[in-house]
């Protein structure tokens, strides 16, 4: 089976943690055919069907050249076994518009994971709000007033951008407001831009913990991303520390509800952020983690997610 990856540029991975690098290894492992394009790469003309300008490739097990090509040619995505979406946040006007280009492939007969309604339905922010049963407090709001408001209430807090990404963008406020004015300047744009305020929660310490969800089970280990240096983002690309453990039963309770609802909506892989014994985020694009979960557990979360993807066609 040919399995087409549309990720972010090949010559930017850091194997040694990219999930799309796993992913891809699994799959050739398994003897399908890896190919790969940007979703740059991808047009629709009329009376055509999807296509993409891809590049056909073999993973060489060398650390520097990891990756050779063995053909490039342009195909239509309808024709592929399955269709891998893999390009990174933001989730910015351009990616809104390519899930609508992976709509029309999947209308021609393509099979995308994960399903591009389903991408456009779910902003890693905001689909918490759909579970308030689980979410620490939390308000969404372009008004300054609102922001302190909620700041009088709950002391120490978290503000973030909509459309951030391993942690960028990410202040927090204590309860002395210091800095707070400015930082909402900063975020809401003087009104024009949709901030998110969350209650500050201690569990930081302990690891803001990234609990994978594929087919709609959850993965038995998470990773506990810790804060490093006095940062208050445990995020990876900010500097956490990746710590790999069992789920806790909250940890499971959250997973194994939100876990078949989102799976039925056509999100086959979903990774989920939890502080303490709160949901923070729900990460759909391009959820990361495989590797560290499986060098540190021994748990093969490419090989979980290359079983549920083959289950799936």
């Amino acid at each position: 089976m040919h399995i087409l990856f549309i990720a972010d540029p090949l010559e930017s991975f850091k194997i040694y943690k990219d999930s799309t690098f796993s992913m891809m290894r699994e799959a050739q492992k398994r003897g399908h055919q890896v190919v790969a394009c940007q979703m740059t790469d991808v047009r629709w003309q009329q009376g055509q069907a999807v296509s993409a300008q891809v590049r056909d490739i073999n993973l060489t097990g060398h650390p520097e050249a990891w990756f050779s090509v063995t053909a490039t040619r342009r195909a239509d995505l309808k024709d592929f076994g399955a269709v891998i979406m893999r390009t990174d946040p933001p989730f910015d006007s351009e990616y809104f518009y390519a899930t609508h280009l992976l709509s029309q492939a999947e209308r021609e007969g393509a099979k995308v994971f994960n399903s591009p309604a389903a991408l456009r339905n779910h902003p890693e922010k905001l689909a918490i709000m759909e579970f308030p049963q689980f979410i620490a407090p939390t308000l969404v709001t372009r008004s300054e007033a609102d922001i302190r408001a909620f700041h009088t209430t709950h002391g120490s807090i978290i503000l973030k951008p909509l459309d951030g990404m391993g942690g960028t963008g990410i202040f927090k406020v204590s309860a002395d407001g210091l800095n707070l004015g400015v930082i909402i300047e900063t975020l809401n744009r003087g009104g024009a831009q949709t901030v998110m305020v969350q209650k500050f929660l201690p569990g930081i310490a302990q690891g803001d913990k990234r609990v994978l969800l594929i087919g709609g089970k959850p993965v038995p280990f998470c990773l506990a991303r810790i804060p490093q240096g006095g940062e208050v983002r445990g995020n990876l690309a900010a500097g956490g520390k990746g710590v790999a453990q069992p789920i806790s039963a909250r940890d499971r309770e959250i997973a194994e509800t939100l876990g078949p609802i989102l799976f039925a909506r056509g999100l086959m892989l979903v990774g989920l952020d939890i502080i303490g014994e709160s949901l923070t985020e729900i990460n759909v694009t391009s959820p990361t983690c495989f590797q560290e979960i499986t060098d540190q557990m021994g748990c093969d979360v490419a090989a979980l997610f290359m079983d549920a993807v083959d289950a799936a066609l």
